[in-house]
């Protein structure tokens, strides 16, 4: 199994936790990278003598993909088992490292998700992301700002990913003006001080690297006429507020909407992938500024998020416009609003009674 999830989401201690009897090796740990380096053999020579079923975990392997293919003799001529994490698959693809075959199983280890936190803070949620060490401290500044330091130095800078470190990090604070919002190249590339081609591959590094993501545009057209470019977001609220310099968010603020919203759509987002969900998520965006803000598969759910505390009718114009096109949709629209009811075709849900359904299964 390939383990794959951005720094600090929890993969070493999950795979620590979970399997104490494996054999483990942590390639972030320079003896132990520096050695298979030099000799990737001697991933074989340790393990050759194993009995088959034993498993073995090899932390960060994109540090040394030479051993994928060491891995691929010892499972299918010893039958060893193998879970391989990592941070980027990025290294991984540009090294034409070897992928086992279609023997290994991708998964995704998300930040936490509202199941997992006991005595849930909503407003340190949306506030400082759900990154393990950034949800369990009051005032998270510091650690996100060296978690971007360890990003830079170790993704970017270390890996040799890009020429100018200055740029990129420039184009990461940018890119969380777009978080949530349609992509630009032009404009964004405008604003960084480079070509629209760089910045797509700065965001192909934020996507193969784990920390960003796109949501594409619904793509049914009917009666309006619909936008067709993708949304960015990064993997992690708490990541964009740090870099969006959002630090003090207020309910009822702009600021707080934004990032409300996609604390939704992190927790959306993480359901659909631990939950093996095929129905794709997107978001419907008409040129007459119709919008809602989550579309499950072939229209079957509409979701549209709002951090208002009292809802009015302005809030369903979105889904009601939807609904016009799309009679047997689903709507919910997802607030602050303490009474979870239904006006009409559409369910008006509190965020937690929201979390709730969503991890059991009751909104798709």
């Amino acid at each position: 199994m390939f383990l794959f999830g951005a720094r600090q989401t929890g993969k070493s201690t999950l795979l620590k936790e979970r399997f104490k009897g494996a054999v483990y090796y942590d390639l972030l740990n320079p003896d132990v990278r520096k050695a298979f380096k030099r000799n990737p053999n001697s991933l074989k020579e340790a393990l050759w003598d194993k009995t088959a079923g034993t498993l073995v975990i090899i932390d960060e392997i994109q540090k040394v993909p030479e051993l994928l293919d060491i891995v691929h003799t010892l499972m299918v001529d010893k039958g060893l088992w193998f879970i391989l994490s990592g941070s980027s698959s990025r290294k991984l693809k540009r090294s034409g490292a070897n992928t086992l075959g279609g023997r290994a199983i991708p998964e995704t280890l998300y930040p936490l998700v509202w199941p997992e936190v006991t005595d849930f803070q909503l407003d340190r949620a949306v506030q400082n992301g759900m990154i393990p060490r950034h949800y369990m401290v009051e005032d998270a500044t510091k650690r996100l700002s060296a978690y971007v330091k360890v990003y830079l130095d170790e993704e970017i800078r270390e890996e040799g990913e890009v020429r100018e470190l200055d740029a990129f990090e420039r184009f990461m604070e940018v890119a969380a003006i777009s978080d949530g919002e349609m992509l630009n190249y032009s404009n964004i590339a405008s604003d960084c001080g480079v070509s629209a081609k760089t910045v797509k591959s700065y965001f192909q590094i934020l996507y193969d690297t784990l920390i960003g993501y796109e949501i594409p545009a619904y793509r049914k057209e009917i009666k309006r006429r619909i936008v067709q470019a993708p949304r960015f977001y990064y993997f992690d609220v708490g990541l964009a507020n740090y870099l969006m310099g959002r630090h003090s968010l207020k309910r009822g603020t702009d600021d707080y909407g934004h990032a409300f919203e996609h604390f939704v759509m992190q927790e959306i987002i993480a359901y659909k992938g631990y939950n093996d969900k095929r129905d794709e998520i997107s978001y419907w965006h008409t040129y007459d500024k119709k919008e809602v803000d989550a579309v499950i598969g072939d229209a079957k759910v509409a979701i549209e998020i709002k951090s208002s505390e009292q809802l009015k009718t302005k809030h369903k114009a979105g889904l009601k416009a939807f609904k016009e096109e799309h009679p047997d949709c689903r709507l919910i629209l997802v607030s602050l609003d303490p009474i979870t009811r239904k006006a009409g075709d559409i369910e008006l849900i509190y965020i937690l009674d929201f979390m709730k359904m969503l991890w059991e299964g009751e909104v798709f």
